[in-house]
């Protein structure tokens, strides 16, 4: 069967799946548009929590990152899990007992301020949005490819399945649809993992490959270090981004934006239960975990077969280089998407992939005859979806790897949406202009929000802004700079008042921005240059992907300060913190 007619078989069977799901589970009421009527096992939350959370970002673009970045890339597998702990311990379970429908909700109600709660939707709508470019740009670049289309069109059709499974389901549909986008996701992942694993080390365990010998008897990541360091990289176990500091920061930055993301938050608000909000949280843990396990084997396996299928032979022979006309098929396949180009700098009619950025290496690449790097453009955010083809896999691995990067693309935006459409029609509209507006209403205005917020996503998908280069982590860095500090004030400082809170979110999300679109033209984009100097007008050195933690720590001081100074809250709002951390995990949640 052709490799097209076996890839639209398995997407098109799994797309059929996610509309039926969402036509047996539409929402009826706005409980299960918002929150699912709070009736979602703990497993299945964990499960549909993990789709969620593994967006384009992390099935697609991660291991790209790790395959080019090495130790360095460590920072997202620390970050991204790392804030599920924080979710866990300090936010999750106290949300889930106060009992609402939203984040920005919370926020208004702990803060007795319509004002407060304004802010908070704007917060949330500008990370949400921020991060939903990611997801409408991995719809994209899939189905272009792939399917043989343009990448509009591509997007085009992913905005379709979204609007059908995401408008008529709700949280209701949408988290049924995710537990089958996690079961195709995880398996588009591990399967060609263990088959790459299998083949180049001999273990069909990719954790366990990752640290095992070749045929030759050389440990896979020395001979990782070996090939890239023989063409100029920096060596692949010891890379950093950046320093130490910027390291740390973006850790940070990508931790508490993780734990104060809200299309994450609002999925521990659909268990029946405090004590199952954390149990979530741990499940979803457990599914994230085998994929986030898997990563760093897919990644470097993925560096070591791109590298190995270029340079065929000895650095600087003549037959060293893989000649242009005998590339193989994926090669051909991934240039007529622009993802992937050569240019015969020397005129050899060989590809000369090499570091032309060292100048250490610069001498001895001149003495080759080499001209300059010819793989011009190598896009990190192939090479799962490159990998399975490089490997020589069979077509239904291939075809398996498509459906799972567009579930992954596919599950978040759903999320991100429905976190946008809810803040719309249930913070705004019902929280502050029309109070009265009766339940039917409101939901129409929920689908009616959700379908303009995919209409915007669309947009900003087709035409993403100037600075979108490493948009996913920037989103992070709103969510951290804005959202995390009020929860976590909200929760655990009842003289938090709300001069603080709205201050506090205005000071930390703005000193973000506008230090990300001061730095707009120079991101930090991991794995594209040598690592020399860094800008010397970045803030100590920090990227502005991982700004958000200082934006957060902004948010905190001065919440704290402008608290200090104002009046505190009313007696009943502190009653209310203290009520709110009573550890009482196996009592139901007050009704809403």
């Amino acid at each position: 069967m052709e490799q097209s007619t076996l890839i639209y078989l398995v997407v098109g069977a799994t797309f059929l799946i996610y509309i039926g799901i969402a036509l047996w589970a539409k929402a009826a009421t706005t409980g299960e548009f918002y929150v699912a009527g709070k009736g979602v096992h703990p497993i299945a939350n964990g499960m549909a929590t993990a789709a969620d959370w593994m967006s384009a970002a992390s099935f697609i673009s991660m291991a790209g990152l790790i395959a080019f970045n090495g130790y360095g890339a460590s920072v997202f597998l620390m970050g991204w899990t790392g804030g599920y702990v924080l979710l866990a311990m300090l936010l999750a379970p106290y949300l889930r007992k106060f009992g609402k429908f939203t984040v920005p909700e919370f926020i208004g109600d702990r803060f007795y301020s319509r004002t407060a709660r304004i802010v908070a939707v704007i917060c949330l709508i500008l990370a949400s949005i921020t991060y939903v470019i990611g997801q409408m740009k991995g719809i994209g670049v899939a189905f272009s490819r792939f399917l043989e289309t343009s990448y509009e069109m591509g997007l085009y059709t992913g905005m379709g399945i979204v609007f059908v499974y995401a408008v008529l389901g709700g949280m209701k549909g949408i988290t049924y649809t995710q537990i089958a986008q996690y079961v195709v996701l995880i398996f588009a992942y591990t399967v060609p993992a263990v088959f790459i694993s299998l083949h180049i080390t001999g273990n069909p365990v990719p954790q366990l490959g990752l640290g095992s010998t070749m045929a030759d008897g050389t440990y896979m990541l020395d001979k990782l270090d070996q090939v890239v360091t023989e063409l100029g990289f920096h060596e692949y176990t010891t890379q950093v981004m950046g320093s130490s500091l910027n390291m740390f920061v973006y850790t940070l930055s990508l931790m508490i934006g993780t734990a104060g993301l809200p299309h994450v938050i609002i999925r521990f608000f659909t268990v029946p239960r405090v004590a199952d909000a954390r149990a979530s949280a741990g499940w979803a843990l457990v599914f994230i975990a085998i994929l986030y396990t898997t990563a760093p084997a897919v990644g470097a396996m993925a560096r070591l077969n791109l590298m190995e299928t270029i340079q065929i032979g000895p650095v600087g022979t003549e037959e060293g280089n893989l000649r242009y006309d005998e590339r193989p098929e994926w090669f051909k396949k991934w240039e007529t998407t622009g993802l992937l180009q050569f240019e015969d700098k020397n005129g050899d009619g060989r590809i000369q992939y090499y570091n032309d950025k060292n100048p250490a290496f610069a001498a001895k690449a001149e003495s080759y005859g080499w001209k300059g790097n010819e793989m011009v453009k190598v896009d990190r955010d192939i090479m799962v979806l490159a990998n399975p083809e490089i490997a020589n896999l069979p077509g239904w691995v291939v075809a398996l790897v498509v459906a799972g990067g567009l579930a992954a693309a596919l599950s978040t935006a759903a999320g991100l949406l429905l976190a946008i459409s809810s803040s719309i029609s249930h913070d705004l509209l019902k929280g502050v202009f029309t109070p009265g507006i009766s339940e039917k209403a409101e939901l129409m205005a929920s689908r009616i929000a959700m379908a303009g917020a995919i209409l915007v996503a669309g947009y900003l998908g087709l035409h993403p802004p100037g600075f979108a280069a490493g948009t996913v982590a920037i989103a992070f860095g709103l969510a951290a700079s804005s959202i995390f500090p009020v929860l976590m004030m909200g929760i655990f400082y009842k003289r938090m008042n709300r001069a603080g809170a709205i201050w506090g979110m205005i000071a930390g999300i703005g000193v973000t921005l506008l230090y990300v679109f001061q730095h707009k033209g120079i991101f930090f984009i991991p794995g594209t240059a040598f690592l020399g100097d860094l800008p010397k007008d970045w803030f100590f050195g920090i990227s502005p992907n991982a700004f958000g933690a200082v934006g957060a720590v902004v948010n905190f001081a001065v919440a704290f300060l402008v608290s200090k100074i104002t009046s505190p809250p009313p007696e009943h709002i502190q009653h209310l913190v203290e009520e709110i951390r009573v550890p009482k995990g196996a009592e139901a949640a007050p009704a809403h």
